[in-house]
């Protein structure tokens, strides 16, 4: 969605909210392929060395955004991915570079969007929103076709962890007290 705006890697780093998560993982991969220099927030600071395993050039603690800011900060990114929602989502759009676009992708922090319209209107910022539900299937196939493209075998076997079908209602545990990164496979053979 990004490269689909104009937004390139030439034009300076992106920022990618969530980035320990399922999504925000697959977002750094992605935009490191793609020759962008990321920019990854997250609120577990041990995961550092994961997220630069992804190709992550910097790493921010989440504390920086997830507080209510003013409605225009100093211009840091290029674009954004978002999978946090709420204040976050707010100060990533507040800091983004004029003419930039923020895709909008979750609500772990919250669905609320706190904001003033001074980053679109003065700075020119995009707001993307990304439905991987409603999608229509041809959209769909291009995602994947493009997942299956630029996704780094390396990068998905350091993303995705497998589980049993027994091992499924502990993990689930585990992600709802953020201790689980990248994306969680369930293997029902297993």
């Amino acid at each position: 969605a990004l490269l689909a705006h104009g937004v390139r890697p030439e034009q300076g780093e992106v920022l990618v909210t969530g980035a320990t998560g399922g999504v925000g993982s697959v977002a750094v991969a992605l935009l490191v392929k793609a020759g962008f220099s990321v920019a990854a927030a997250t609120g577990k600071a041990a995961e550092a060395d994961y997220l630069k395993q992804l190709g992550a050039s910097t790493i921010i603690d989440r504390a920086e955004l997830a507080a209510p800011g003013k409605p225009l900060q100093k211009e840091r990114w290029a674009g954004v991915v978002d999978c946090v929602g709420s204040h976050t989502l707010v100060n990533a759009c507040a800091q983004t570079r004029y003419g930039g676009a923020v895709a909008a992708c979750g609500l772990a922090q919250g669905a609320d969007f706190p904001a003033t319209v001074m980053p679109f209107i003065l700075r020119g910022l995009t707001l993307l929103g990304i439905d991987s539900v409603m999608a229509p299937k041809a959209r769909r196939l291009v995602a994947y076709e493009r997942l299956a493209r630029d996704l780094d075998g390396a990068a998905l076997d350091v993303i995705a962890t497998e589980i049993g079908l027994a091992d499924a209602i502990a993990t689930a545990a585990e992600l709802l007290q953020g201790k689980v990164r990248g994306r969680v496979v369930v293997n029902v053979n297993k």
